[in-house]
């Protein structure tokens, strides 16, 4: 029984300890209230800049509603990235990483407990702001003309295709600070690693956007972790998409486990 239940309490004392060193920085309350906050608010001001007088019909814009709406995402992340960082490098820091690992011996139970609470701080945040994206799109877009008479049925996350958007996003945010948690492990500096996610994050996007040829451009939409990633928003003309909702939001969490593992390794070799 003792040796049954033994690993599970250590990995469940791990995560609450994480939990409480993570909502007692001062930082976190402030990123995981920026991430909400700005999401909702970049995705309302782009979502009100848009309006069907444009189109030769309001049937005609083909805008995709629910993408337009959860466009904020694209800056809120940052806090996102910020916060996955500051979970490890803090500690770095201040080297009271070695007291952690002094208290949990196994590396990799460690990063799991880290990654755990950070998943679900941003889980919560990133929930909120989507709802609040959606909710604020629902009132701005009737006003700009995309109306159910139009073809644009009101944005409720309830609807399948929207629902898939929004999920999607909530996973976007948890995988992208993932992502940064592990490059913070691995690179055990906050400005280098804050530096590095947005770099891969943003760089390459604006890479594809200079490159004249179609299917270069499309091949670096693919594999690029925040263009394939925000393809899950996607709710129109999928299959001129160049990597599916789904596959993308796969491949930005191949990106993340990729760094979470590089983490470990660092952890293992380093702090033993």
């Amino acid at each position: 029984m003792t040796g049954g239940t033994g690993p599970a309490l250590q990995a469940g004392r791990a995560v609450r300890a994480e939990w409480t060193k993570l909502r007692t920085l001062p930082s976190t309350a402030w990123l995981l209230l920026a991430l909400a906050a700005v999401t909702v608010a970049v995705g309302a001001a782009v979502t009100g800049a848009v309006d069907t007088s444009h189109c030769v019909t309001p049937a005609g814009c083909r805008e995709d509603t629910p993408k337009l709406a959860l466009s904020g995402v694209r800056l809120g992340q940052v806090a996102a990235v910020v916060l996955g960082v500051v979970a490890v490098g803090g500690e770095y820091a201040t080297g009271t990483i070695s007291v952690t690992l002094a208290a949990v011996p196994r590396r990799w139970a460690v990063l799991a407990a880290k990654a755990a609470v950070v998943a679900g701080a941003v889980a919560v945040a990133g929930t909120a702001g989507v709802l609040g994206s959606l909710a604020a799109g629902r009132g701005i877009l009737s006003g700009n003309g995309f109306t159910a008479a139009n073809g644009y049925p009101p944005l409720s996350p309830l609807d399948g295709p929207t629902a898939r958007a929004a999920a999607g996003t909530v996973l976007y945010l948890v995988l992208v600070a993932l992502l940064a948690l592990g490059a913070g492990t691995a690179l055990r500096d906050q400005a280098g690693a804050v530096t590095a996610v947005l770099g891969a994050l943003w760089l390459v996007p604006l890479v594809a956007g200079m490159v004249g040829d179609d299917a270069w451009r499309d091949r670096l939409d693919k594999y690029a972790p925040m263009s394939a990633g925000l393809a899950v928003q996607a709710t129109r003309e999928l299959d001129r998409l160049p990597i599916g909702p789904w596959a993308g939001l796969g491949v930005l969490a191949a990106y993340a486990a990729a760094a979470l593992l590089a983490g470990a390794a660092v952890l293992a070799a380093r702090d033993a």
